[in-house]
């Protein structure tokens, strides 16, 4: 089986669309991986692409697998949902690292009403904090404006 996809230089592997396609890509221990998946993401069902990007999620480049998270986090935003095999490994990555983008996408694209307990956990938590920050930015700005205009007043 001859394959028309560049592996070596990865040119072109964004528009993958068969999982069999990446399936013996990964079997042959073939470069690009990650970025193969981002395609599969893009270009297929959750259901479909999800069993490829939990295996690259444990690829042994470090850069292959952070461009598996990021297809997890586009998988998210296009179809508004993931596979409770994705939610779990997000969860066990974490909301740092790697995993935050693919986290918030998550939140951001998923109906809160489909997330797991953790994820409508971490949104609160998120919202919180967001929160918090927008308050503590209104404070600082209103102390700035205050500062400029006493020095105004005494010039």
């Amino acid at each position: 089986m001859t394959s028309a996809w560049d592996w070596e230089g990865g040119e072109g592997l964004l528009s993958l669309d068969d999982p069999e396609e990446w399936d013996a890509a990964y079997a042959c221990g073939r470069d690009h991986l990650g970025t193969a998946v981002i395609g599969l993401a893009l270009n297929c069902p959750p259901a479909q692409a999800a069993p490829r990007i939990l295996r690259a999620m444990r690829l042994p480049d470090a850069g292959q697998r952070a461009y598996a998270f990021t297809a997890a986090g586009h998988a998210a935003r296009l179809n508004g949902e993931l596979t409770p095999e994705l939610y779990d490994a997000l969860r066990a990555a974490g909301h740092r690292g790697v995993a935050e983008t693919a986290v918030d996408d998550t939140l951001t694209f998923v109906p809160f009403r489909e997330l797991p307990p953790w994820f409508k956990w971490r949104y609160v938590v998120s919202a919180a904090r967001g929160q918090a920050e927008s308050w503590r930015l209104t404070v600082a700005y209103a102390a700035e404006d205050a500062r400029q205009a006493l020095r105004r007043s005494r010039s």
